[in-house]
Formats: C-alpha cells, structure tokens, sequence
C-alpha cells in the first residue's frame, strides 16, 4: 500500500489468497478506492473497484472465501485429532522421550528413562539447572535449563 499511488491498478489470482478474512478484504478495497488504485481480480472477471454491484459481489465472495478458510483449518484440526487418537504421528518437532517409527511415536527408553529424572528432581524441588546437569552427567544428554522446561511443562509437570 505504501508503493501505490493513484491510478494504479493491482492485479491477483484469488481473492482468498490476497486477504486473510472478509474484514481485510473490504477494508483493503475501501483504501484501494480512496487512494484511486484499482484493484483486478482474476477469478472475480476483473475490476472490483468499480461499481456498487461488484462491490457486493466482492464482499459476498470475500465472506464465503473466509468461511470456506475456516472450515478447511477445522478439518486440518480434526484429521491431526484422528490421527493423534489413532497413534499416528502427524508432524511438528520430535517429543523428547518418543522416536518416530512408522509414522507412530514409540517410547525411546533411555529418554524416558531421563525424563522420569528430571520429574523426580522437579518434584525435589531441584532448579531447572540442578536437573540439567544431572542429566549430563547421568545420560551425556547436553541442553539448556529452558529446554528442561519446555520438556517438563509438555509433560504438565511444574
């Protein structure tokens, strides 16, 4: 917006791939209107600028894209949830204490075998420090007091 000036015209694909909601999307086109930039869409057939109709075309199509973008993020969630219920790793960094074997996560002993340390030592009170040195010197496993934390709060142990 900051490059456009009047007279202008942007040209794109999708209307659901130039704005992140319905709200973007009419207010983006308000500014485009006041600034004296045109703006071309190429699955709406073109200027969407222009006139009232195509203005409600325009609103209409971007409310329907938003909704259509909710209900697909909705199923993503709900596939990984299958999936998760199923036993099925869907993705994302490796869960400390877990290896990834055939899509599925497996126990990794001796990672539990530290992470069931680092909980009693939590338990005991210890700084998250105190554990990580404990684990260094116990398992050879090297990482930082935070990482310890971030291991310990995923596992809903404070």
């Amino acid at each position: 917006m900051e490059v456009v000036q009047k007279g202008d015209i942007i040209i794109t694909a999708k209307l659901d791939r130039a704005f992140r909601n319905a709200r973007d999307a009419l207010g983006t086109l308000e500014e485009l209107k006041e600034l004296g930039v045109g703006l071309h869409m190429i699955d709406l057939g073109g200027d969407v600028t222009g006139n009232g109709v195509g203005k409600l075309v325009f609103t209409i199509l971007a409310a329907v894209a938003e909704n259509e973008r909710d209900r697909i993020r909705e199923r993503i969630r709900d596939v990984k949830r299958h999936l998760a219920s199923q036993g099925v790793y869907s993705g994302g960094k490796r869960p400390f204490g877990y290896d990834i074997i055939e899509k599925r996560l497996v126990l990794n002993p001796r990672e539990q075998e530290a992470l069931a340390l680092m909980r009693a030592m939590r338990t005991s009170a210890k700084t998250y420090r105190e554990i990580a040195a404990q684990v260094e010197t116990q398992f050879g496993m090297t990482m930082p007091a935070m990482t310890i934390k971030r291991i310990l709060d995923r596992q809903h142990v404070s």
